[in-house]
């Protein structure tokens, strides 16, 4: 629905489907199979400006929008669902918590390199014993002085392993309600007492970096401190509403990859006589697909409109990415279906996009938490 978006945002969305036709498809399924994060692609997403997008320009960031920022990830996950959470976890959870709570000197230290592609971002909130309820994490920060020594082990790390920092999210407190007593630090990786200590083995999204990361003792100083003693917490529940809009932008980047397969194989693929996009059952099957991807869209465009007219959004964020999420792993799963035995082998992308999308139900809150968040506003509207 190009005709909606401002020209910036078409030249945008031109650029990146241009980029990752010549740079990403052409590798996506070898990545995928190699279970390798390219880091051969991250000089070249910066030069385009996708690590940096809602970086402020003075930071050396392209400074664009969230609508923006939907339309490129978007267009990533069209080709590669791993590429798609790459760029979208970078911009959106570790440079996006530094954009929103980091102090000037936070922000010019760390902002100018993750934009560059110096430094990758990553972000540490889930343990293996706390997903959908976040404020349960047990990793610790003891202060002494004026530093801090954080201890614990946290789960699901995307850039954990590959990242030049971590915003790390530390119990602080354990005399106050556990949403009252979290505190986010900023953790170079090459501090001691980091360490990636597990690459998680995924069923999509293969080529992202995705480990277990051990806190053994790590010292900061309180500079490394993101945001105020206690209110991480707060300021994390922001964060994913911007993480949400990016998820949801993922799934509908992957529909619409896959529509297009689908629509590719049923023009040349035939039988009983005749190509089977001249069947009425695969007829409708990619019309209720295309409906479903376009109403996503404009959900994602609502939410994303309203968080760059300084609004809040989190009800909008969290419709988007259920509707969008659930919405993109039917049209995948109808796809692959098209595309019959074919579409269950390998050598099909169609398979891949099916992996990939399953995570947009599950990262950044599961539908589950999605459909909590939004009864929750309903109730106290």
């Amino acid at each position: 629905m190009d005709f909606e978006l401002p020209e910036s945002h078409r030249i945008l969305r031109a650029a990146v489907r241009e980029f990752c036709e010549r740079e990403v498809r052409p590798h996506a399924k070898a990545w995928d199979a190699e279970e390798r994060f390219p880091r051969e692609i991250v000089p070249k997403l910066a030069e385009l400006g996708l690590l940096g997008i809602r970086i402020p320009e003075h930071f050396g960031g392209a400074g664009m929008d969230m609508l923006a920022y939907a339309v490129a990830i978007e267009e990533c996950a069209r080709i590669d669902g791993s590429l798609a959470l790459t760029v979208a976890s970078h911009n959106g959870l570790g440079t996006g918590h530094i954009l929103a709570f980091g102090s000037e000197a936070q922000k010019s230290k760390y902002l100018s390199k993750a934009a560059s592609g110096e430094w990758l971002a990553a972000w540490a909130l889930t343990e293996p014993g706390s997903g959908s309820d976040a404020a349960a994490l047990q990793t610790t920060a003891r202060r002494e002085g004026e530093s801090w020594v954080i201890r614990g082990t946290k789960m699901f790390i995307t850039q954990g392993s590959v990242g030049g920092f971590c915003v790390v999210l530390a119990r602080t407190n354990f005399d106050v309600p556990a949403q009252q007593g979290i505190t986010a630090f900023i953790v170079e990786t090459e501090t001691p007492g980091y360490s990636a200590s597990k690459k998680l083995e995924k069923y999509g999204c293969r080529s992202s970096d995705t480990v277990e990361v051990t806190l053994d003792d790590v010292r900061v100083s309180d500079a490394q401190r993101l945001g105020e003693v206690d209110a991480g917490f707060r300021d994390t529940m922001k964060i994913l509403d911007g993480g949400r809009i990016s998820i949801a932008a993922m799934a509908l980047g992957l529909g619409r990859g896959a529509l297009q397969m689908a629509i590719d194989y049923a023009k040349a693929r035939s039988a009983f006589g005749q190509p089977i996009a001249e069947f009425q059952g695969i007829r409708w099957m990619l019309a209720d697909a295309k409906t479903q991807l376009d109403a996503a869209e404009l959900l994602i465009q609502r939410a994303a409109w309203k968080a760059d007219r300084g609004e809040r959004y989190t009800q909008e964020a969290s419709t988007a990415k259920l509707f969008a999420s659930e919405a993109a792993t039917r049209v995948c799963n109808d796809c692959l279906q098209i595309h019959g035995g074919y579409g269950y082998m390998r050598e099909f992308d169609i398979e891949r996009h099916l992996r990939d999308v399953k995570l947009c139900e599950i990262g950044e809150g599961t539908s589950q938490v999605q459909r909590l968040v939004i009864s929750k506003h309903l109730l106290r509207d």
